[in-house]
């Protein structure tokens, strides 16, 4: 085995052993002040994005609509980061991706594509030194709702600087265009990761990833917006399930 997949073997066993003390809480729909509209404002306070408000809390029209999902993610029963993403499709087309690069997203929508669009990534800022791999533990949500949604797309308005990510972790492919999106100063790229193609090969980089089909449902089912069921991950049950089967192949 190579440094490289060494490193990368440990790596995954560790957030593995994390996972253990994480749990995931959806968002009640419109409860503006859940706490993690809280700790979206002081992420983009710390980092000098937005200006003082007297609710201390970032909710935006984008939280109101139907499609939105918003998650809170907890070690020990502390908040630590925050995530929500909108499942688009050509029925329902509402995400904020969609404002800063209309022209391709309507070209896909228009084909009959539908995909997930997660932004509003934020983190406790002392959790982010402790936990290094907190985009990881934050993202498997997004990762979780491109299985359970079965979109074609996984796409992401980033950061220049945070692009590399993307394309290292998911496989995802710059798309055309640079925009801006509404009372941020700095550009965006938009890039896609197809999922049906990426997915397998995700999991098997990274095992913590995986999930089993009760976890996806608590989180993304009907059942699941009440704000209050806290869902423990299931990725070590579902990578020794994924394991055994392969034994049996």
């Amino acid at each position: 085995m190579s440094s490289i997949s060494e490193k990368r073997t440990r790596f995954a066993s560790s957030l593995l052993d994390i996972l253990e003390s994480v749990t995931y809480r959806r968002v009640a729909f419109k409860d503006q002040f859940d706490p993690v509209y809280r700790l979206r404002y002081e992420a983009y306070r710390r980092e000098d994005f937005i200006g003082v408000n007297s609710n201390k809390i970032v909710f935006d029209e984008h939280d109101e609509a139907p499609n939105v999902y918003c998650y809170g993610v907890y070690i020990e029963e502390r908040l630590i980061s925050s995530i929500r993403f909108h499942h688009v499709t050509p029925e329902q087309r509402t995400s904020p991706s969609a404002l800063v690069f209309p022209d391709t997203l309507k070209d896909m929508l228009d084909q009959g594509i539908s995909y997930v669009d997660p932004s509003r990534f934020t983190a406790d800022y002392e959790a982010s030194l402790a936990y290094p791999a907190l985009p990881f533990l934050t993202l498997r949500i997004v990762a979780m709702a491109s299985e359970y949604f079965d979109v074609k797309y996984c796409i992401s308005s980033v950061r220049v600087e945070h692009a590399a990510f993307y394309r290292r972790v998911f496989g995802s492919k710059r798309m055309p265009g640079i925009g801006y999106y509404p009372g941020l100063s700095f550009p965006m790229h938009l890039y896609a990761a197809e999922v049906e193609k990426i997915g397998g090969q995700v999991a098997k980089r990274f095992p913590f990833m995986m999930s089993t089909k009760k976890e996806r449902e608590n989180l993304f089912g009907k059942g699941g917006g009440k704000g209050s069921l806290m869902v423990v991950p299931t990725a070590r049950q579902a990578h020794e399930e994924n394991d055994e089967w392969e034994k049996n192949q």
